[in-house]
């Protein structure tokens, strides 16, 4: 939801927020902004790229890039700047200039941020968004692409659709996420079973330190390169740009998008979809997407099943009947196109619609409420269980969206060692699910029964997932469990396993000072006399 502030609301919240921040939006954000100049390219002035909550389009370009609607009320915490960066050295300068003040950033790129972790902090900080920074270079003949971090994945689809019908690559279904947080969270999609993560086909990158340094994949190191994709680029760097492999595809591939209510047997169909999803055709991935709706007078749950089959439906149909049968494939069911058309079927955009919707760079409704969690599965649910999560979705939906999914494992993802980034959850699991509560209705009683509601669905699960440490995945934010204050790295071993350690050594090394920080970064800890 956009908010309309008048001047006298906003002069009252900075006098009250200035307040409690007396040195660092007085004397430190002077001396920031005063740096600023001398630390850019003067070819490019930073002063066009500088919002101060004096300037009439603060609010705008704050609100921009704000994905949930929780993070965009009048109370909560506003930068004391926002820099978008319109040249690398700005980004330079940002890092030096702020480091230099004690003033801490937060960096942004897309928006898709479950927690507004990178554009709200509880401390006195300024905003580094990277929405400026998006351009995408794709070399067929070489089957690489070069993408900034402001960079949107229905961008770099779309380039990717101009210059070729046989390239891809393997990242998320939502296409106005950026890229700078997608793929160094380590970039999930439906491909990941044939090629694996975004970062398995990363090959280099651009980065500013928390020296204000230029560097790539060499001058970095390999320590650096590791972190960064799977560990989160924030706790280490600014991300300027990747470099991609792209992967190669059929001109013509298959997708279909089958439901069926727990009348219609989905408890069975799920049962089923736990023993086959992850040893299926790596080619072949299907998601269940079980959700709470009304139907008729009374609540019930429907089992959506939406695959990407890299190849033709004459070949999928039979796959299915052997390896699936209880889903009842059929021909019908299924739809060919080219790849790049799947990207819009699976964000839900009918077929037939325009390639050139994958350059919208803001989601449809953009004033959802929401609250997201997730979780890992090592072996199939029972019976009892699956009917027990049911019954609890039906009790907790009321006027919301209330969905999970569930996203198979296998195939590549089974290959690739869990310490060969810092993304960690590979061979073994069966399933990662994600947890998703939207609504609309503003008010605190609202956003407090959401979450409440999402957590306990959360609790339902408990016996069915990973355990100690309860697995979750970083770009899938969740501050519930846990934030680096006071030594606690539960979170760090909820994202990161028995990567945690090489991760904190690698902040060490790089970031010594911790510039680089924010609720759940990798922290520094003190050398030991």
């Amino acid at each position: 939801m956009k908010f309309l502030y008048t001047n006298a609301l906003l002069f009252s919240f900075l006098f009250v927020f200035c307040l409690s921040h007396v040195s660092a939006s007085n004397s430190s954000i002077d001396n920031f902004l005063q740096c600023l100049p001398s630390r850019s390219n003067p070819s490019h002035p930073i002063s066009n790229a500088v919002y101060t909550p004096t300037n009439s389009s603060f609010l705008s370009v704050l609100q921009n890039y704000i994905r949930n609607s929780r993070f965009n009320t009048s109370t909560t915490p506003k930068p004391l700047a926002i820099v978008t960066p319109l040249d690398i050295s700005h980004v330079q300068a940002t890092v030096i200039c702020a480091k230099t003040n004690g003033i801490e950033i937060r960096i942004r790129s897309g928006g898709h941020d479950y927690e507004g972790l990178s554009y709200v902090a509880n401390v006195p900080f300024i905003i580094l968004d990277m929405f400026n920074l998006r351009s995408i270079d794709v070399d067929i003949p070489n089957e690489t692409a070069s993408i900034q971090s402001g960079a949107t994945l229905g961008e770099l689809y779309y380039k990717i659709s101009q210059k070729s019908n046989i390239h891809a690559f393997p990242a998320g279904v939502c296409f106005t996420v950026g890229a700078g947080g997608h793929f160094s969270g380590g970039g999930y999609g439906n491909m990941l079973r044939q090629y694996g993560l975004s970062i398995d086909n990363i090959i280099d990158a651009q980065v500013v330190d928390a020296n204000g340094r230029i560097l790539n994949r060499e001058s970095m190191g390999e320590d650096l390169f590791w972190a960064i994709r799977g560990g989160g680029g924030a706790s280490f760097c600014v991300i300027l740009s990747w470099k991609l492999k792209l992967v190669r595809v059929p001109e013509i591939v298959t997708v279909f998008n089958v439901q069926r209510t727990l009348a219609q047997g989905a408890t069975n169909i799920v049962m089923q979809w736990q023993q086959v999803a992850s040893t299926i055709d790596n080619k072949l991935f299907i998601r269940v997407q079980p959700q709470a709706i009304q139907q008729g007078g009374s609540k019930t749950v429907q089992v959506t099943f939406i695959a990407l089959y890299l190849g033709r439906a004459s070949t999928l149909v039979p796959l299915m009947n052997k390896s699936f049968p209880r889903l009842g494939l059929q021909a019908q069911d299924c739809t060919e196109m080219p790849w790049i058309n799947t990207t819009l079927f699976w964000n839900g955009n009918p077929i037939g619609t325009p390639l050139e919707v994958l350059l919208d760079r803001a989601p449809s409704p953009s004033n959802s409420y929401g609250k997201n969690k997730s979780d890992y599965v090592k072996t199939p649910i029972p019976r009892a269980g699956l009917e027990a999560i049911w019954k609890k979705m039906i009790q907790l939906q009321s006027n919301n969206v209330f969905l999970m999914q569930w996203n198979p494992y296998g195939g590549r993802m089974s290959e690739i060692p869990e310490n060969a980034t810092a993304f960690p959850y590979r061979a073994g699991n069966l399933f990662k699910m994600q947890y998703i509560t939207l609504w609309q209705d503003d008010g605190v009683e609202a956003i407090n029964r959401n979450i409440q509601a999402t957590r306990e669905l959360h609790a339902t699960f408990t016996p069915y997932v990973t355990k100690n440490p309860r697995q979750a995945f970083l770009n899938y934010r969740d501050i519930d469990i846990g934030t680096n204050n006071n030594g606690n790295l539960v979170f760090a071993q909820d994202y990161f396993k028995n990567n945690v350690k090489r991760l904190l050594e690698v902040k060490a090394k790089v970031d010594p000072s911790d510039f680089f920080r924010y609720e759940q970064s990798i922290p520094v800890f003190p050398k030991r006399k």
